[in-house]
Parts: structure tokens; sequence; C-alpha cells
């Protein structure tokens, strides 16, 4: 049996073809695209065609590699970028682009809310998260102040990976995970916050499809689609679930432990597995459901990848020249150190933050040195979420890395030296579409009355690369000690001044 698994980011859209018996992915497809361009400061938008477009090109691509296996394919998964508003009008058409999660415009919605519900500490206690400017909610109340006309067209509210499935489908549905992620969802009761809903308008209610059971599937794939794809019948849509639900069962990270995940993609999230809601009462580790009817207690930082990209872009470089700089250069990199905040921050909340470097000196003025400061100012960021999660009662053992950034050894060798752990990445480093190709597969035998299979399917098919194995250098821990305090009161000191 063969399921596809699409993981629709930010940046690209992958499809892979996992074979499930054997555990190996035998076919992959890529469609990359970026955002619309021109938007005001904060602004980030991309059209949900673009998704659609995209995902039918990876499909293609991955069936057409895959030649006469086509016929093994069973079912599908879907994975994509978490909290992005789709507005859909009555002829189910977007009538708007979507604002996505690294959307910062909404910073004044979020104000808004803890002055009416009197305060962060009350929104936490109504539904375990703060109200951030990445989330959905924040996003819905700017469109219903900012394009009036748009939001009286708005007749139903998906999120992206919904509005995939909705594609594949023709059906409208959420679960549990995702929608733990608009920030109007009580994660202790898996049931929208009434009051929150009241708050953004009395309609909104009717807007939002049914939230249903991860394991529920969403249902078949439309006839259309089928025929085009030259796919068998009855081929199954599962619920999917956002990227970092998808990554926690691409990693493997689904029953209780010390594994953390962290992934090192255009943004950076540091999760693991919990039977039972983890809520922060500061409000910096996110209390979400996860797509197996756990809980997925996940830290985020706006800017990881986007940042090392920016510092290769900047000089002209590939990606083994990055490599070889940051891997050349000592650590602490000569006493520069980097604020990753390009593009505002979700944690620490700063929505209108920027990027701030530090310490420059004529010795360490050279493009090796600022390369290896990026790199060590993102990990920082993490590091600071891994303490968080320590304050909370979790005590990682381990460190999961996937993503693009998972596959820099000199990348892995920092976070071991600045989380402290071991830290390895996988076989295969695109754990959201892997994931996302598992929960396929898993719902494909629930409804066949085959249950309890995923932790059997995890420990078989997500498979460590030992080669990519870094442990910590205990020479080099004061070191990170010093620098995450550093960057942490700097940040305060800057943002108290109000610089950030």
């Amino acid at each position: 049996m063969i399921c596809l698994g699409l993981d629709s980011g930010t940046q690209s859209t992958k499809c892979i073809a996992l074979d499930v018996e054997s555990g190996v992915v035998v076919a992959a497809g890529q469609q990359s695209y970026g955002f619309i361009e021109g938007l005001p400061p904060g602004h980030f938008e991309q059209n949900p065609e673009t998704w659609v477009d995209a995902s039918d090109a990876a499909v293609r691509e991955c069936l057409e590699k895959l030649g006469e296996r086509r016929n093994e394919v069973r079912a599908i998964g879907v994975s994509a970028q978490q909290h992005g508003l789709v507005a859909l009008n009555d002829d189910n058409a977007p009538v708007r682009p979507a604002k996505l999660w690294c959307d910062t415009s909404t910073a004044a919605q979020c104000e808004q809310f803890v002055k009416e519900f009197g305060g962060m500490d009350e929104l936490i206690a109504m539904t375990g998260n703060a109200m951030l400017p990445g989330y959905t909610a924040p996003k819905i109340l700017w469109l219903k102040q900012n394009e009036p006309a748009n939001f009286r067209a708005t007749k139903t509210i998906l999120l992206p990976h919904d509005y995939l499935n909705f594609w594949l489908t023709g059906e409208k549905r959420m679960e549990y995970g995702d929608a733990s992620g608009t920030a109007m969802f009580d994660v202790r009761t898996r049931k929208w916050c009434d009051p929150i809903l009241e708050f953004i308008d009395p309609r909104l209610a009717e807007m939002l499809p049914p939230v249903e059971s991860s394991r529920k599937p969403c249902g078949l794939l439309r006839e259309t689609l089928r025929a085009e794809w030259g796919l068998p019948a009855a081929v199954l849509v599962s619920a999917g679930g956002g990227d970092n639900m998808m990554g926690a069962i691409g990693t493997g990270n689904i029953a209780p432990g010390g594994a953390i995940t962290a992934s090192l993609g255009t943004s950076g999230t540091l999760y693991g597995y919990s039977a039972e809601p983890v809520v922060d009462d500061a409000g910096e580790i996110a209390a979400f459901c996860d797509s197996t009817d756990g809980w997925l207690p996940l830290m985020c930082t706006m800017n990881v990848t986007v940042a090392t990209e920016q510092a290769r872009a900047m000089f002209g470089w590939d990606n083994a020249h990055l490599e070889t700089a940051v891997a050349a250069t000592e650590p602490g990199a000569g006493g520069l150190l980097f604020l990753p905040y390009l593009n505002g921050e979700r944690t620490p909340n700063l929505p209108r933050g920027s990027g701030v470097l530090h310490g420059m000196t004529p010795r360490n003025m050279d493009p090796a040195h600022f390369a290896r400061a990026v790199t060590e100012g993102v990990t920082l960021g993490l590091a600071y979420g891994l303490g968080r999660f320590r304050a909370l009662g979790c005590k990682p053992t381990e460190i999961r890395v996937t993503g693009g950034g998972s596959q820099s050894a000199a990348w892995r060798q920092i976070c071991a030296d600045v989380f402290g752990l071991p830290v390895f990445g996988l076989e295969t480093s695109e754990g959201a579409a892997l994931g996302a190709a598992i929960h396929a597969a898993w719902t494909h035998y629930t409804v066949q009355g085959k249950v309890g299979r995923l932790r059997e399917m995890t420990g078989r098919i997500v498979r460590p690369s030992l080669s990519t194995r870094a442990e910590p250098n205990a020479n080099r821990r004061q070191l990170y000690s010093d620098l995450l305090h550093k960057q942490t009161d700097m940040t305060r000191r800057l943002h108290s001044g109000g610089f950030l």
C-alpha cells in the first residue's frame, strides 16, 4: 500500500509517496512559491489557489515518478502551515488572499482582546493559549474591521490544510489539532470558546465548519481529481493537520517520554507529546492539541531559516559555502550576537520587532562571523523555549531535528551545544510530509477496523539517522548559557526601552 503525504508550507509544497509496508519513501515532488509582493510591513499573504496549483503540480510530479505503482495509492494526508485565515464566499471562492501565520499586522486586534477580557491571563484561562498576532482569531477581527465588505461576503472560514482538504474531497471540516491554533478553541474541552466567537462577531459560529476527531477521515478523493491523477477508486483523504502536528507524527513524537522535536524551517518550533493539556500561565508555550487526539505543547519562533537564508543571500553563497563558514568559525562568533527578529517575533511576543547585531569589532566584522552569529542567534531563541518546557515540568532527554536546517551538520552541533542535549536527524528530513502520509495510512487502517497501529508504524518507519547524531560539547556549555542570558536580557531591555 502506498500513501501520499502533502506538506503545504510557506515557501513550497512537497508530496511524498510512502510504501507503508517497507517504510520507504519511493517518490517525491515539490513546487516552490513566495509571498504576495508589495504589501505593507508586517503583512504576509498568499493566494489559496497558489497552494492548490502547487499541490497539484507536486502530486503529478510524484505520481509520474511512481509510474504504474500509482495503482497502489490508497490514502492521502495533508499537512499545512498553521493559523492562516482562508475566508470563502457563497461560491466557496476566497474573498481575499489568506493572511498567514507570520503576518503580524493584527497586533492592535490582540490588544482589543486583552482589554475586552481583562488581561492575557484571562484569555489563557479561557482557551489555554495567549492571544498572539500569528493566530487566526485576531486575523478574523482584522478582516471585519479593515475590510467590512469582504467580511460580509465571508460565509466559511477555514485553515490552510482545511482548504486543501476541501479541494481534495469537497468536504468542509476542522480537526482538533489545527483548530487549537486559532486562539478561539478551548484545548481542554476541545470546543469553540463562545465568548471569543461572540466578541468577534455573532455569526462567526455559523462560518466555522464542524470540529471533529483527528482520527476521523475527511472523505474520499474527488472523482475528477482521481481520474486526472490516474488513481484507483475510493482513495481516502485523512483529516490531516497543521505542519507541527504532522511533524510530531513524522518524527515519532507521539507518546510520553523525553523526546522533543525541533523543526528548523522558515520558522522554528519545539514540541513534544503530552497525554494531557500543558497550559503555560506565561503564554509562551502553546497548549495545542495534536493529531492523535492527545496534546502538543509547542514553542514557536518566527525567524529561523528565513534568517540564515537572508545571510546566505547577502553574501551570494550557496548552502555548502554557508556550511563551511559556520563550521569554521569559533563558537560565540567572536563576540557577535544577533537578535533574529527580522519579521517581528512570536516568542518573545514582539510583533513589531526587528533584527539587532551587537558586539561588532574589527576582528569579527566579516561574513563568516556574521553567518555564525545568525545561526547561533536563532538557535538561542529556541533554547529559551526549551527552558520554558523545563519550567513546566517537561524533562527532555534528546532532540530530534527536522526541516531544512536539520541537514546542516554544523547547525546540528550548535543545537546540541546550545540545548545541552544529544541531537539527531532522521532518514527523512521532511517530517511533516512523512507524518501526513503515516497519518493517512493510520486512518485507512482504522476505517478497516485495524486499530492501534500508529505507534507500530512510526516505530518502524521513522528511522533515526545515526550518522547525524551530535553530542553536546561540555566545554561550550557555559559559553552558550551566558549567551542565552545575554540575548534574553538584551531583548528585554531593548523592548522596555521602546526599541523592539
